[in-house]
């Protein structure tokens, strides 16, 4: 079964509005394809459509906030994480107001848009603020347990979405901890610590590089900050060496925070993203092809790292 993140939020925030009428909903006129528009034609006076204006997206939100209410403010990724960021980094994290950002249309997946559209920036961009918590979903079932969970959670959150349709990893009684990964299957060659899309692609690479007679631990680190340590502490002692894997620059992403955490208790890392380029106008799966996302180039990949560190050479 294959679903989108955005569709998962639609579907979440519109059950969260009914439970909740300090929940309110707002877009920077993306309603429509953020999928906020189920809560929109629900709670029409709850809803407020600030037009293609993005910092006063974050203006109206941190008042709504200062009110004792929850705003979700809804856009791109590629217009919410960088149109407006001096409003998000001085109204929300420098105040700490309790705004959740929600930006779909993230990453090459983004497709036919092109370039400008593909953000791949973000996470870096977030994880950096102060008081930010930044969280990227690897199916809608996740995504839905996320949201209940920062309703709860008071403080500016970043979470990170898709307009593609994602494989279903977890059932519908998945329990989203802040702070915590999920260990997907087990192995001690090495460690695949991946988010979003990538998730279900480490799950592919395992597949087959299993059969090959490797053992591949893959990890679900869909909480980029605060991210969980321990964990990653737990798969350098019991693997060989650790990859990371993620839709977005290999600059400032997870893989910089994986390493921020292994600093003092080095291992052999490979970080895979995007080397340093923008996006292009493709279908999905040929973007990936092209910047080495996709199942055959990841597999390609981590081969060659797990026979570099398991046996000191590359073939």
């Amino acid at each position: 079964m294959m679903k989108s993140t955005r569709e998962a939020f639609g579907e979440t925030l519109l059950e969260l509005g009914k439970e909740n009428d300090k929940i309110i909903g707002l877009s920077a006129d993306l309603q429509d394809s953020t999928k906020a528009i189920y809560f929109q034609k629900e709670f029409p006076d709850r809803f407020f459509n600030v037009g293609i204006s993005e910092q006063d997206l974050i203006g109206i939100s941190a008042g709504i906030s200062s009110e004792g209410f929850i705003p979700f403010a809804s856009s791109f990724a590629a217009f919410i994480a960088t149109r407006p960021y001096d409003q998000i980094r001085m109204l929300l994290c420098y105040n700490k107001l309790n705004v959740k950002l929600v930006a779909t249309h993230s990453g090459l997946t983004v497709g036919e848009d092109g370039g400008s559209a593909q953000c791949l920036e973000d996470i870096a961009l977030m994880r950096v603020l102060p008081n930010m918590k930044v969280f990227q979903p690897c199916d809608a079932n996740e995504t839905k347990a996320l949201l209940r969970t920062i309703t709860k959670d008071i403080g500016p959150c970043y979470i990170r979405l898709s307009r593609a349709d994602y494989p279903i990893i977890f059932d519908e009684n998945k329990v989203f901890t802040i702070g915590q990964g999920d260990i997907l299957s087990e192995g001690n060659d090495v460690s695949i610590i991946a988010t979003g899309f990538m998730v279900s692609k480490a799950l592919e690479v395992k597949d087959t590089l299993e059969k090959e007679g490797f053992s591949i631990r893959v990890v679900n680190m869909s909480s980029i900050k605060p991210i969980d340590k321990n964990l990653i502490f737990d798969c350098s002692k019991k693997t060989k060496g650790i990859i990371t894997i993620e839709e977005h620059q290999s600059f400032g992403g997870l893989g910089a925070a994986v390493l921020e955490v292994l600093s003092l208790n080095p291992v052999p890392v490979k970080v895979i993203g995007v080397n340093d380029a923008f996006g292009q106008s493709g279908k999905a799966e040929e973007l990936l092809s092209h910047y080495g996302l996709d199942t055959s180039s990841l597999t390609y990949a981590i081969r060659k790292f797990i026979n570099k560190v398991k046996y000191g050479s590359e073939g």
